[in-house]
């Protein structure tokens, strides 16, 4: 087993004032092969966009790399680890990799990231149905022995499930839990994480991170308070680990900035709530909720290709492509929310990012 790694002092202080840290996208090429020029041109792109992370071999870069006839996990988890340790950044920027299966699998996966230099994993509780709150509980328990673990509640539509409170308050008091993402896409369930966090007693040592496409800014905005046995308990979710933010990244490391300055200065106005369903109508268009998701992975992929950053759509799986009317959805949001893309940045640095 790996030699278990703790987050720098620099890098939770990085990790608790909030990152963008997007989910990175599978390049591939017209075969449906890896493109590793332009996989090492789109970590490029986020390092130089501000980003305080990537998420790695998560949703986003396609569950199917870890299938044996792709046998893409180590190459694609090196390339992205290569490009951010030979960019030699003067300021933290945590790889972060996605970690599924049971919990032979997560354990191979997390030693395996471990060894890449992965700071943390994202581990992804998607699959267990049949397991108990306690059993993954353990499995959790398991994988914190390797490496800092992000835990992640992904919503029941795309193969989550829902936990309870109870499971989320013993979630947060394993050692080696350093941040949450919640994407549940319900308020309810969101609610749930950050109360069990404040409710336990390494809340202080948990940052919460929102995955709520649908919700991205208010999640930003919001000040979570609970009464926690006679005290006053606050908690705010102070960044992002988004697909969401694997596109127009430098425009979504600029909001996140304008989100904490509004913070600060307590100045949060109602114009605010308009920003949240201009960025939550943008991600309706690249996520495809009209088609139950189907096109998510595509929807990304067309941004990125529009760009020059990526050549096509493909994926792995041949049967996931944009879906109808998905691809005038993206161009509608080029056409009625243009502020919010970072066309022009990518179009000034593409050349040397694909060098």
């Amino acid at each position: 087993m790996a030699a278990h790694k703790n987050l720098s002092a620099e890098q939770l202080r990085a990790l608790h004032s909030g990152l963008v840290i997007p989910a990175h996208p599978l390049a591939l090429n017209s075969a449906r092969q890896l493109d590793e020029q332009r996989q090492r041109a789109l970590t490029r792109y986020y390092m130089a966009s501000g980003a305080g992370g990537i998420a790695v071999a998560v949703h986003s870069t396609q569950f199917e790399i870890r299938e044996e006839r792709y046998n893409l996990l180590e190459p694609v988890l090196r390339l992205a680890a290569e490009e951010v340790d030979n960019a030699r950044l003067t300021r933290p920027f945590l790889k972060i990799a996605g970690i599924c299966g049971f919990t032979d699998q997560a354990l191979a996966e997390a030693e395996l990231a471990a060894r890449l230099g992965y700071d943390a994993g994202l581990l992804s509780m998607g699959g267990l149905q049949g397991w108990s709150e306690e059993e993954i509980l353990r499995r959790t328990e398991a994988i914190a022995e390797v490496m800092p673990v992000i835990g992640f509640y992904l919503q029941p539509s795309v193969g989550g499930r829902i936990f309870s409170f109870d499971f989320w308050r013993r979630f947060a008091e394993i050692p080696g839990i350093v941040a949450i993402k919640m994407a549940p896409f319900n308020r309810y369930q969101t609610i749930d994480v950050v109360r069990a966090v404040c409710y336990s007693s390494r809340r202080d040592e948990i940052a919460l991170y929102t995955g709520n496409d649908d919700n991205i800014i208010n999640d930003l905005l919001t000040t979570y308070r609970f009464n926690v046995n006679g005290v006053s308990v606050e908690k705010t979710i102070v960044g992002g680990l988004l697909g969401h933010w694997a596109v127009w990244t430098q425009k979504a490391v600029e909001l996140l900035e304008e989100i904490k300055a509004a913070r600060q200065s307590q100045s949060i106005d109602s114009a605010w709530l308009t920003r949240n369903i201009e960025v939550t109508e943008s991600n309706a268009a690249f996520f495809d909720p009209a088609h139950a998701f189907a096109g998510c992975i595509p929807g990304i992929h067309e941004v990125l290709r529009r760009q020059g950053l990526l050549e096509g759509t493909w994926c792995l799986n041949p049967h996931e492509t944009l879906s109808p009317g998905q691809a005038e959805e993206i161009e509608r949001m080029y056409r009625d929310y243009p502020h919010l893309n970072d066309d022009e940045f990518v179009k000034n640095h593409l050349a040397e990012w694909l060098d």
